[in-house]
């Protein structure tokens, strides 16, 4: 007498529910966040749109965007927080096709926050989240005597 021996894992049952268990992880990862993301309960206290402009030697120039007048710059190989968040911001850019016309928006919160948005890409950088020191090498841009909101 033969008498077959059926694996547990066998059938058709065990990859629907992995093909399934895929196919929610994808739909939750790539759905946009619920909500419109983080929304800010405070006012802007000050803001700045800012160009940042690159030397020949690696230096960066700040630029006010409103006023066209230079407010700082970034001395070659410093500020590598400044550089970073930068970075990021136009590497989605140059990925959406987007130019380097449209300024960056410098903000800062009633709550103390200050924020960094790309208004080309509607991203938003909370820059306390990075650290106090971080935050504060954005927000000497916000500090010189025209601040314009």
């Amino acid at each position: 007498m033969t008498q077959a021996i059926r694996h547990p894992l066998s059938g058709k049952g065990p990859i629907l529910a992995a093909a399934l268990l895929i196919a929610a992880t994808l739909a939750l990862t790539t759905m946009p966040p619920i909500g419109g993301g983080v929304q800010y309960e405070g006012h802007a206290n000050a803001q700045r749109d800012l160009l940042f402009t690159d030397r020949a030697d690696g230096g960066v120039i700040v630029t006010d965007a409103r006023s066209g007048q230079a407010i700082g710059e970034l001395a070659p190989g410093e500020d590598g927080f400044i550089r970073g968040a930068l970075r990021g911001l136009v590497r989605e850019r140059r990925i959406g096709g987007i130019g380097q016309e449209t300024p960056f928006r410098l903000t800062g919160w009633s709550d103390g926050r200050l924020t960094l948005e790309d208004p080309a890409t509607r991203t938003r950088l909370d820059l306390a989240a990075y650290g106090t020191t971080n935050a504060e090498a954005f927000a000497r841009f916000l500090s010189t005597k025209e601040n314009q909101r």
